[in-house]
C-alpha cells in the first residue's frame, strides 16, 4: 500500500504508523519479578508470508534486574497493514490486551515449571540419579520461588513421593516431550528464534487443514514431525551450538521449504 501525506486520503506515512509501546513490571503469584516489554514495530515485511504486516513484539523477562535474568517468552503479533489513525488506536488498545495476556502466560509457565520440579524430586527419590539431582539443583538456583512453591505443594498435598512413579507429575495439558524454548538475550538471535516459532505454528495449522481434506500423506506428516521435533530441540538451547546464526538459519530454511510444499498442496485444484 502506498503511503500518502496525512489529510490527502486518510492514509498515514509508514513512520507515523507506530504507537507508544509498554514497559511494565509484574510480580507473579509465586513472587518472581518479571518485566513485560511490548513494542509496536510498525509496518514490516513478513519473511514467512512475504506480505506487509503491522507487527507488535512482546518480550517477557524473568528475574528482572537480577544476574540470572532471562527471557521466558517472545512473540510477534501481526495485524493488517492499515495506515490510518483508527488502526493506530486499535493497536494501542491491543497492546494493553497483550500486556494482560502476558500475565496469564507467566502464571501458566510457572505452573509447568513447578510440575517439572515436583517430578524431578520424585524421580530423585526413586532413582537417586545424579542427573535428576543436578536438574532440580539448577531449578532451585534459577527458580528459587518456584522451587519453594513446589516443595510446599508436595507437603500440602500430603502425597508421599514413594507412592508416585518417577516422572509421573506434569502440568495438566502440558507436553513433557516438547522442551521449553530458550530465547537468547542477543536481539538478532532472538528474532530468528521467534521467526522459527512462527513458521512452526503456521506449518502445524496448514497441516491440520491438509489432514481435514484427507490430502496429507504419511511421508509428508512424518517429515513434518521430524522437522518440528528437531526445531524444538534446537530452540531449547540444550547445546551451545544450537544458538548460532548459521544453525538457526539452517533450521529456518528447512522449515520454510517444507511449509512451501504444504502450501502448494493447499492451492485450488490440488
Amino acid at each position: 500500500m502506498k503511503s500518502e501525506e496525512p489529510g490527502t486520503s486518510g492514509l498515514l506515512e509508514a513512520r507515523l504508523c507506530q504507537v507508544v509501546g509498554l514497559n511494565q513490571n509484574y510480580k507473579s503469584a509465586a513472587g518472581t519479578l518479571y518485566h513485560v516489554q511490548i513494542e509496536d514495530r510498525g509496518p514490516v515485511l513478513d519473511g514467512v508470508s512475504e506480505a506487509m504486516v503491522r507487527r507488535v513484539n512482546v518480550i517477557v523477562y524473568a528475574n528482572y534486574g537480577e544476574p540470572n535474568a532471562r527471557i521466558i517468552h517472545g512473540r510477534d503479533h501481526d495485524f493488517p497493514d492499515i495506515r490510518t489513525r483508527e488502526q493506530n488506536a486499535l493497536i494501542a488498545a491491543r497492546i494493553q490486551d497483550l500486556a494482560l495476556a502476558a500475565r496469564g502466560i507467566i502464571e501458566e509457565k510457572e505452573q509447568r515449571v513447578v510440575a517439572r520440579i515436583k517430578a524431578l524430586v520424585r524421580e530423585y527419590y526413586h532413582t537417586k540419579a545424579e542427573a535428576a539431582k543436578r536438574q532440580f539443583e539448577e531449578a532451585n538456583a534459577l527458580y528459587p520461588f518456584l522451587f519453594s512453591r513446589a516443595w510446599m505443594e508436595l507437603k500440602q498435598e500430603k502425597v508421599q513421593v514413594s507412592e508416585t512413579p518417577a516422572g509421573a507429575a506434569t502440568a495438566e495439558g502440558s507436553d513433557p516431550a516438547t522442551p521449553e524454548v530458550l530465547y537468547p538475550l542477543d536481539a538478532e538471535l532472538r528474532e530468528r528464534v521467534i521467526e522459527i516459532e512462527r513458521i512452526v505454528s503456521e506449518l502445524k495449522q496448514d497441516l491440520e487443514v491438509l489432514k481435514a481434506r484427507g490430502t496429507a500423506d504419511d511421508i509428508l506428516l512424518q517429515t513434518c514431525r521430524k522437522l518440528v521435533a528437531r526445531a524444538h530441540e534446537s530452540l531449547s538451547g540444550r547445546e551451545a551450538s544450537d544458538f548460532t546464526v548459521r544453525r538457526l538459519e539452517m533450521t529456518r530454511n528447512s522449515l520454510m521449504t517444507t511449509l512451501k510444499q504444504v502450501r502448494s498442496r493447499l492451492r485450488p485444484g490440488r
